[in-house]
Order: structure tokens, then sequence, then C-alpha cells
């Protein structure tokens, strides 16, 4: 057996930067860890009597390495012993102290879950983002998108996830949960969500993702007849759903490429939703119930809305 070098120990003369910590270390410049430790400071608990608590800010570091990596916490916890990088990023030194066990996490993101703290970060990088210099199009596009649920009941209540329902899309049943979004018909910024049971239709959740300014609506044909919510939530909002044929009305040509060019448009709404279950593995949920699964969709929607756009929180100017 060939003896080791001093590599082992870190004194590397052939390594690498790989993409994992150059994400990272991008990230690290991106998010604004005061603003974020703020909204979280008011729930966390104060150092007193007993042990003191770990930093809010190695926590939450720890709590979005395991969102981005789709990590259980257990998981989390053994990768931040085995790589360096994700140790890095939560300035974590093994010669002077241990990881942050799983528990300590599990108890972290309970505290996120139960105060909608997920929401409030979401909301924070919204209003940070317009407050240096974001600018609206005026035109908002809505859509949603199904994450999918264990449709099995072989568990120890032979039952399904109580907040979890079927819906049937195409010709298809799913058993889950949706995310409807919307987002700036120009940028691709995520400006609202909500998060409903999978059999709630995407129309009912419109009134909630208008911020009121609208010109312009974009949606596809699930959102036709929607007028009265137009009228009520964004009066100066036109609607530029997509039209749906029937059997007994079919559509024209003219309304075939009309249908063309909104959808062009419309394609925007999918550049969030790439990341959120692609990249960062959101297409099932990971936990039981509405509102931690919730939690986790409105913080992944912040930390991508960061990754495109956050440049201009610390003070540097997207390239063009």
């Amino acid at each position: 057996m060939k003896q080791m070098t001093l590599a082992v120990s870190g004194f590397e003369s052939h390594g690498k930067k790989t993409r994992k910590a150059e994400f990272l270390a991008k990230m690290d410049k991106l998010v604004p860890w005061m603003e974020f430790c703020s909204v979280i400071d008011p729930y966390y608990p104060k150092a007193g009597n007993g042990r003191p608590p770990i930093g809010l800010e190695r926590m939450l570091r720890m709590y979005f390495i395991a969102n981005w990596f789709n990590l259980a916490d257990e998981a989390c916890e053994d990768a931040l012993y085995d790589i360096p990088a994700f140790r890095a990023f939560c300035r974590i030194d093994l010669g002077r102290e241990r990881v942050p066990d799983a528990t300590s996490l599990l108890g972290f993101r309970h505290l996120l879950e139960e105060n909608q703290l997920g929401a409030a970060l979401f909301c924070k990088v919204g209003e940070m983002l317009l407050a240096n210099g974001m600018k609206l199009s005026g035109g908002t596009i809505v859509d949603a998108t199904i994450i999918a649920a264990p449709s099995s009941t072989k568990n120890a209540g032979n039952a399904r996830g109580p907040e979890m329902h079927q819906t049937k899309k195409g010709n298809q049943w799913h058993v889950g949960m949706k995310v409807h979004i919307g987002v700036d018909s120009q940028t691709g910024l995520a400006l609202s969500a909500s998060v409903t049971p999978a059999n709630v239709n995407d129309s009912q959740e419109l009134p909630n993702l208008l911020h009121g300014n609208e010109t312009r609506l974009y949606g596809d044909s699930a959102y036709i007849g929607q007028k009265e919510v137009l009228k009520q939530c964004a009066p100066k909002a036109r609607d530029f759903t997509n039209k749906r044929a029937s059997r007994s009305n079919p559509l024209t040509d003219a309304d075939k490429a009309t249908n063309r060019r909104k959808s062009q448009v419309r394609a925007i709404v999918e550049h969030p939703f790439r990341p959120f279950k692609t990249l960062y593995g959101f297409a099932n949920v990971r936990y039981r119930g509405l509102a931690k699964n919730a939690n986790r969709a409105f913080a992944l929607l912040a930390l991508i809305n960061l990754n495109k756009w956050g440049m201009p929180l610390t003070g540097q100017v997207r390239p063009a």
C-alpha cells in the first residue's frame, strides 16, 4: 500500500473548484444573510440558563444546503461531514467543533414551518429586489404545477396523506399538491405564490397571485372566464389567457395563431419551475402535510429569485 501524502489533511496540489463549490460561493455572496436573519431572529431561541443555541446564520446555511441538494435532515448532517465545500459554506471547522446534528436541523425547520417564515423570506426577497431597482413590466403570467405525493396506502395508517388529494391532468390521475405562481412577463421574477391540495382548480387561486397593478394577464386555458376576478383584483388588466376549443366551437386558424403568440410569452413562467423541480428536486413532496411542504416551496422560490436576480443586492450590476 502506498504511503498517504499530506493531501488527506487538506494540502492538495491538484485540487479543483467543483461546480458545487462554485455554486455555493455564488450564493454565499447573493443571499442577504443579515436581512434573512432579522426575519427569523424574533422567533429563534435566545441564550439563557440552558444549552446555548447554535448560531442562527449557521443553521440557515445548513437549511439552504438541505434544500438546494434535496437532502433529508440526517443526510444533510452526513453530507457536511463528507463534503468540504458544504462545511466551508456553513463556516464549520471540524478541528474546533462538530457539525450541527440532524435533530438541530429538524428543530430549525419546524421553527420556520410553524411561523411561516419560508413565505416571509420569499416576501423579503421581493421587497429587496424592488427596492434596489427591479422594474416590473405590468404583465403577470400565472400557472400551477403538481408536486406528487405517495399514492400508496401501505403505511401505519393505511391511508394517504390527509392533505394531499388527487387531480386529473390529461388522461392521468395525480396525487399530491399544487404550487401556484405569478411571474413578471418580462423578467420571469416570481412575484407571488400559493400552495394548495392538487384538487384545487388553478383559477381559484388567481386572486392570490395578482398584485393589483397588472395591465396584462397571461395564463393557459384553465384561467378562462375570470373577468370578474380581474375586475375586482386588477381592474387595469387585459385578459390574455389562451382560448379553449370545444366540440361545438373549435378554434379558428386565427385563434390558434393568437394562442401561439400568447404561449411564447407564457413560456417564461416555466423558468422558475425548472430549477424548482429539476435542479432542486422538488418534484415530489418530502414531508407529510401541506404546511411543511409549502414552507419549503416558498423558501426555494426565494432562493431561485436570488440566484437569477440577486446581483444588484451585492452592489454589482447584472451583465446585459
